[in-house]
């Protein structure tokens, strides 16, 4: 399909919060869906709004641009610029700025040589590339920005890994409430000991918090030169160095949640007596809701 083309006067109208554009390289782009999560603050993108960017992305003194930055502006293109009207933007650069825009030129990655295609299932590329460890740990912590959400698995899996923020204590609240009535109703409702075992499952989610991040997600000088090992860090905890800002993945997918929980509740049923170790894991349980829902 030939790319849709727009002239500076289409360009131009297009300047506000509800829609705006603007032109970069003979491209133009609809920033109007990023403009909110822009780091540099919506009001930067709106001034420059309906006009060629060229300049001002080159300018580092105004505003530093990586070249990740320039990987997320090809998803916003919606066509190029029409030739006279480029030719127009090129003739009113000094060959200083031309000079510039050959370096900002050189981030501009394109599609096909990304670390992974956020519009296709990520987990199978992690598991099926062949990247290094130095390559995997350096672009898994240069975070991106797409529409929406990245799939991960695709297909109906992907239901499992989307979740608002609100659905956390939709789920933990309840389990708390059962650990808690199950304790009291084994042991005494007066017992005063209870919120002191509550606060020790507290530190029982501390220390296990500590201890992943610690231990398991943060090794990246010992991560495990091999695809299994990136396919695991990355759904455990890549993904959220990757794409901080998506909206449905800002917690723990409950599914993932629980089923990590597990061992550890195993281990408080077996360390501390019947009834005890119930509000014990209450406490834990509502340790990470509380960490999930801040962190």
């Amino acid at each position: 399909m030939l790319p849709r083309v727009f002239t500076a006067e289409q360009v131009e109208e297009h300047r506000t919060a509800k829609s705006v554009w603007i032109t970069f390289k003979g491209k133009v782009y609809d920033v109007t869906e990023f403009i909110a999560d822009h780091p540099g603050g919506a009001d930067l993108i709106l001034q420059h709004g309906g006009t060629d960017c060229e300049e001002i992305l080159g300018d580092e003194d105004s505003h530093t641009h990586s070249s990740v930055a320039y990987e997320l502006l090809e998803d916003y293109c919606i066509g190029r610029l029409d030739e006279a009207d480029l030719a127009k933007n090129r003739s009113s650069l000094s060959k200083h700025d031309e000079e510039v825009q050959k370096g900002v030129a050189l981030g501009f990655a394109k599609k096909s040589d990304r670390f992974i295609d956020t519009t296709k299932p990520m987990l199978a590329q992690v598991f099926n590339a062949k990247w290094s460890q130095a390559f995997y740990v350096e672009q898994v912590h240069l975070p991106r920005q797409v529409k929406g959400s990245a799939p991960i698995f695709g297909g109906f899996l992907e239901i499992l890994t989307l979740t608002p923020w609100w659905v956390i204590p939709m789920v933990y609240v309840p389990i708390v409430i059962w650990h808690c009535y199950y304790a009291v109703a084994y042991l005494d409702a007066a017992t005063v000991t209870l919120p002191i075992y509550f606060s020790v499952g507290l530190f029982v989610w501390t220390f296990v918090e500590y201890f992943l991040h610690r231990f398991a997600f943060h090794v990246d000088d010992y991560l495990p030169n091999n695809q299994i090992a990136f396919t695991l860090h990355f759904l455990l905890h890549g993904i959220h160095h990757f794409l901080p800002m998506d909206k449905m993945r800002l917690v723990m997918p409950p599914a993932l949640g629980l089923t990590l929980s597990i061992p550890v509740r195993l281990i408080v049923l077996q360390s501390f007596p019947v009834g005890i170790n119930y509000i014990v894991i209450a406490g834990a349980y509502c340790g990470f809701m509380l960490y999930d829902l801040v962190h």
